[in-house]
């Protein structure tokens, strides 16, 4: 008879779930017919039995199976004859044959067995909860509980069986003929998140699942306002589409208080900085209550955390997808972060925070935007448009990113370099004010899924907003 353990929760001794049958069957019918293990072998691993004897047993299974040898009771008699144990491993492996069943019956079993494996980590889980909730260690705290239970949780439910990273080819191409038919049914021709601007979703096609887009820049260039926009108008979008879904912004630099009056000022075009001194009229106010019941059902979640971990972002945007839906991560911005580990470069730590928002895109199935500051070497140029090379630490970031795209206002420039008034040289430069003085030049320097190039758009500093630029 096979070993029953006994688990201790409270005062209660509980037997921890399992299907010792299924167990049975499943390894019994293996052995009679190995190419059923594949199929299995998708759905379960040796650490998903109950009984130890069952997880050695499947283990050499498969061991013999991936060298291309038989696995039967006689070829796995050999592995056993020395193990110690209350019964007899290789009269078992003969006795278990008899549990064999059909191919699609052993599949079901199978799942059953994981759906044990599953419990039994669930109640592992609480029971470390409960035992780190209890201790009282200076250095644990409740939150850092909480985030650990999540994300142990969130991978249990994720992860799911083994089949499902694994896909075949022709699921593929059904997957990516399903791309393409959402793309020829929408208006915009937009697969992805809508970023709400023409030209870039026209050059983007929106911004795509499991992509990790960086928006950089020098500071004053606008890239907190176009992250800004582009998070309100993917919440927008939802709203209008009513799709049970959100977007989450996590502002390391402002507060939610701050990044809520950009988008008023925004909305209801009056200064931030008016709204923030009381200097606006009643006409002004009344605009900009109204401005907010519009939007305030805008399904916009900000976490204002400042320095907050990679390890510690991502389980709250697996707590976000998991309660709310999750349509898009902004981040503002990467150089705000900390990583989990403690490094001795700042290279390194950018490294495994940039791998770490890619993982994510990917796990979670949407779109990073993550903002990046440039270095100084910009400004010592006399031609000021961004390069790849500018990104600081940018080995990592360049090559962790599917879109890196530059935010560039020469007007920013300009103004530092005018001339003295009433000469030539004074109209000249103001001419070329006027010009540039509200555009903006998004420059796509890499894209992993179509060409790069530029696109220009409307900013209206006053009010921290892009536009497109309307066409005559």
């Amino acid at each position: 008879m096979l070993r029953k353990n006994l688990n201790i929760v409270g005062n209660e001794n509980i037997e921890l779930p399992n299907n010792i049958e299924a167990e049975q069957s499943v390894i019994g019918t293996i052995l009679i017919s190995n190419e059923i293990f594949d199929e299995i072998h998708t759905i379960i691993v040796g650490k998903n039995f109950y009984d130890p004897m069952h997880r050695k047993i499947f283990d050499a299974i498969e061991t013999l199976i991936f060298k291309g040898m038989l696995a039967n009771p006689i070829t796995l008699k050999n592995y056993f004859e020395n193990e110690k144990d209350e019964i007899n491993i290789p009269e078992y492996l003969v006795k278990i044959t008899k549990f064999s069943t059909s191919s699609r019956q052993a599949i079901e079993y199978a799942k059953i067995i994981y759906d044990m494996f599953v419990r039994r980590e669930l109640i592992k889980i609480s029971e470390g909860t409960i035992y780190s909730a209890k201790n009282k260690e200076l250095n644990i705290n409740g939150q850092s509980i909480i985030e650990d239970s999540e994300k142990l949780l969130f991978d249990l439910a994720e992860k799911g069986l083994l089949s499902s990273s694994i896909i075949t080819f022709d699921k593929a191409i059904k997957q990516t003929i399903e791309m393409a038919s959402n793309a020829y049914k929408n208006e915009e021709g937009i697969v992805g998140v809508p970023t709400g601007f023409r030209d870039i979703d026209d050059r983007l096609g929106g911004l795509h699942k499991s992509d990790l887009i960086i928006i950089a820049g020098r500071p004053a260039m606008g890239k907190t306002a176009l992250a800004t926009n582009i998070a309100f108008n993917a919440a927008k979008h939802l709203k209008e589409k009513d799709i049970k879904s959100s977007i989450a912004f996590f502002s390391l630099e402002m507060s939610s208080e701050q990044l809520s009056t950009r988008i008023l000022a925004e909305q209801s075009r009056i200064k931030s900085n008016d709204i923030r001194r009381g200097r606006i009229s009643e006409e002004q106010f009344d605009k900009f209550i109204e401005a907010s019941k519009n939007i305030s059902e805008y399904p916009l979640l900000i976490d204002e955390t400042p320095a907050i971990t990679i390890a510690a972002l991502s389980n709250r945007a697996r707590r976000v997808k998991r309660l709310s839906g999750l349509d898009m991560i902004v981040i503002d911005y990467i150089q705000l972060m900390r990583g989990t580990n403690s490094y001795d470069g700042r290279v390194q730590e950018i490294s495994e925070i940039t791998q770490g928002l890619k993982a994510l895109a990917k796990e979670l199935s949407v779109p990073v935007v993550a903002l990046s500051q440039l270095s100084r070497a910009v400004e010592l140029r006399d031609v000021k448009k961004p390069q790849l090379s500018d990104l600081r630490e940018s080995g990592s970031i360049e090559q962790d990113a599917d879109v890196v795209m530059f935010v560039y206002r020469e007007a920013y420039y300009l103004e530092n370099k005018e001339p003295r008034a009433a000469t030539v040289e004074h109209a000249e430069w103001q001419a070329k004010m006027n010009e540039v003085a509200n555009l903006a030049e998004i420059l796509i320097h890499k894209q992993r899924h179509g060409p790069t190039g530029n696109v220009m758009l409307e900013f209206e500093p006053m009010f921290t907003k892009f536009k497109d630029i309307q066409n005559s």
